[in-house]
C-alpha cells in the first residue's frame, strides 16, 4: 500500500508539473502572429506519416539514420511496457498482463529487449560521435556548453532507462523460479531469459527483490524525469516534430511569400490595378517583416521549438561552408532563446516590461503591450542575415521540415523596408529598382524599349 501511495504521488505530481510546462510552451508558440493553415490536409498527413513517423529524410545519411532509428523504435515500443508499469503501480499488482495474454506477452517483452540492446549500442555510438569523433557539425560555436550538455544528458538518461529495464526483467526472471505465486511466468525472454540467471543467479531472494524494484523504479523515474526535462531540451522535437511536419509549408521551396502592401503598390505602379490614391499623411506607416518573435508566424515559433539541433541545415549551408557567420541552426536556436526570455519576463508580470506609453494603473503585462527594449536583432546579427543566399538548402536538409529561411527573410524585410537600412552594396540596387524598375543603374526607364518605333 505504501508503494502505491508513493507511486501515485510521484506520478501524478510529475504529470501535473509537465502539463504546466507544456502549456507554457504552447503559450510561447502563440506569441507569434496568427496564420491560418487549411490547405491539402491529405498531403500534410502524408508528411506526418513519412517524415515525422517514418523518418524519411533522416535516411539521406544512413549510418546516423539507422542508429537513430534504433533509439526511436525502442523509445516508442517501450511505452507498451510503461503502460503495464502504470497499472502495476496504481493498483498494487505485478506484471498485470503476463498471465492474461501468455505467449503474446513473451513476444512483446522480448521484442522490447532486443530493441533495447540495439538502442544501447546506438547510444554509445552517439556518445562517441559527439565527444570522441567530433563530427564537424557538432563542433560549431552555437553547440558549446548547454547544447552539448543537453545532448549528452539525454544519452546518459537512455543508458539509465536500459539499466532499469534489464535489472527489472533479469531479477524478475530469477524470482519466477523462487516465488511463482508473486512473480507470474513471463516465458523465456530473449535477453533476460539468459542474462538474468547469468548476472543474478544464486543471489538471495531478498536481494533479488531489491534489484527488481530498483530496476522498476529507475525505469519509471527516468521516464518521468525525461517527461519534465523535454520542455527545456532540444528533444522536445520528439513530440513537436509531428505538428511541425503537419503545418510545414507545402508551397514550392523557391516560392517566397508576397507582402500584400508591396505587391499592390507594384501593381499600381505598373498600371495593373486602379489607383487607390496616395496614403493619407495621418495614416500610420505599416511595419514590414519581423523585428521580434511577435512579428513572426506561430509556425516559425513552432519550428524553433521543434529544432533537433542536428546541424544538417548548417552542414549544407553554402554561406557557412565558405566561412561566413550564418548558421541556420543558430538562427532557430536564437529564436527559441528569445522566446524563453520573453516567456520569463511575461511570467514575472513586472511593469517595467510594459510599453511606456501604455503603462497605467491596473494594466497587466501581455504580449500586446510587451517591450523589454530588446529584439531578435540582439540575438541574430545583421551580418548573419546578409550572408543568406536564399538557396533553400537548409529547408531541404531539415529532417522535420523546419524552414529557417522564412524568419531570415522576414528580418531582412524589416531591416530594408522598415528601417531603410541594409548592406551598403545592396542600397544602389534598391534605389535603382525604385527609380527605374531595374536592378542596373541605367538612365532610361526599364520599359522604354517597348515604346520605341
Amino acid at each position: 500500500m505504501l508503494q502505491q501511495i508513493i507511486f501515485s504521488i510521484v506520478t501524478l505530481g510529475a504529470f501535473w508539473w509537465a502539463t504546466q510546462q507544456f502549456m507554457k510552451i504552447r503559450r510561447n508558440i502563440f506569441l507569434g502572429k496568427d496564420e491560418e493553415v487549411s490547405d491539402d490536409s491529405g498531403a500534410r498527413w502524408r508528411n506526418v506519416l513519412l517524415i515525422a513517423f517514418g523518418q524519411k529524410k533522416m535516411f539521406k545519411r544512413w549510418i546516423p539514420a539507422v542508429l537513430h532509428f534504433f533509439i526511436y523504435a525502442a523509445f516508442v515500443i517501450t511505452q507498451i511496457e510503461l503502460i503495464e508499469i502504470f497499472i502495476d503501480g496504481f493498483f498494487g499488482v505485478h506484471r498485470f498482463f503476463a498471465d492474461k495474454i501468455g505467449g503474446l506477452y513473451t513476444f512483446i517483452i522480448s521484442f522490447i529487449e532486443i530493441l533495447s540492446v540495439l538502442a544501447f549500442v546506438a547510444t554509445f555510438a552517439f556518445l562517441a560521435r559527439r565527444n570522441l569523433l567530433k563530427i564537424p557539425r557538432f563542433m560549431k560555436s552555437e553547440m558549446t556548453w548547454w547544447p552539448k550538455l543537453d545532448a549528452n544528458l539525454i544519452l546518459f538518461g537512455e543508458l539509465a532507462l536500459l539499466v532499469g529495464i534489464f535489472s527489472m526483467n533479469g531479477a524478475d526472471v530469477v524470482l519466477q523460479g523462487l516465488d511463482p505465486e508473486h512473480f507470474p511466468d513471463t516465458g523465456f525472454l530473449a535477453i533476460s531469459g539468459w542474462l538474468g540467471p547469468l548476472l543474478f543467479g544464486g543471489l538471495p531472494e531478498g536481494i533479488l527483490v531489491i534489484i527488481e524494484r530498483f530496476g522498476w523504479w529507475l525505469h519509471l523515474l527516468t521516464v518521468l524525469a525525461f517527461l519534465n526535462y523535454l520542455p527545456k531540451s532540444k528533444h522536445l522535437h520528439i513530440l513537436l516534430a509531428f505538428p511541425n511536419t503537419y503545418f510545414a509549408n507545402l508551397q514550392p521551396k523557391g516560392e517566397m511569400e508576397n507582402m500584400p502592401e508591396v505587391m499592390n503598390e507594384v501593381k499600381s505602379m505598373m498600371g495593373l490595378t486602379e489607383d487607390t490614391g496616395e496614403m493619407s499623411m495621418e495614416e500610420e506607416l505599416p511595419e514590414f517583416g519581423a523585428k521580434d518573435i511577435f512579428d513572426l508566424s506561430w509556425r516559425n515559433l513552432l519550428g524553433a521549438y521543434s529544432c533537433t539541433e542536428c546541424g544538417r541545415c548548417t552542414a549544407v549551408c553554402p554561406a557557412n561552408l565558405t566561412g561566413k557567420k550564418l548558421s541556420p541552426r543558430k538562427v532557430m536556436m536564437d529564436i527559441r532563446d528569445r522566446m524563453e526570455e520573453v516567456s520569463t519576463n511575461l511570467d514575472s508580470g513586472h511593469q517595467k516590461f510594459i510599453q511606456e506609453d501604455k503603462r497605467a494603473a491596473g494594466v497587466s503585462l501581455s504580449k500586446e503591450n510587451y517591450d523589454d527594449g530588446k529584439s531578435l536583432f540582439d540575438y541574430i546579427t545583421r551580418e548573419e542575415l546578409h550572408a543568406c543566399t536564399t538557396c533553400n538548402a537548409c529547408v531541404e536538409a531539415c529532417p522535420v521540415m523546419i524552414n529557417p529561411l522564412d524568419p531570415i527573410l522576414k528580418m531582412r524585410r524589416y531591416e530594408i523596408l522598415t528601417e531603410s537600412a541594409g548592406p551598403s552594396d545592396w542600397l544602389p540596387m534598391f534605389t535603382s529598382i525604385e527609380n527605374s524598375g531595374s536592378v542596373w543603374q541605367i538612365p532610361d526607364e526599364r520599359v522604354k524599349w517597348t515604346q520605341e518605333d
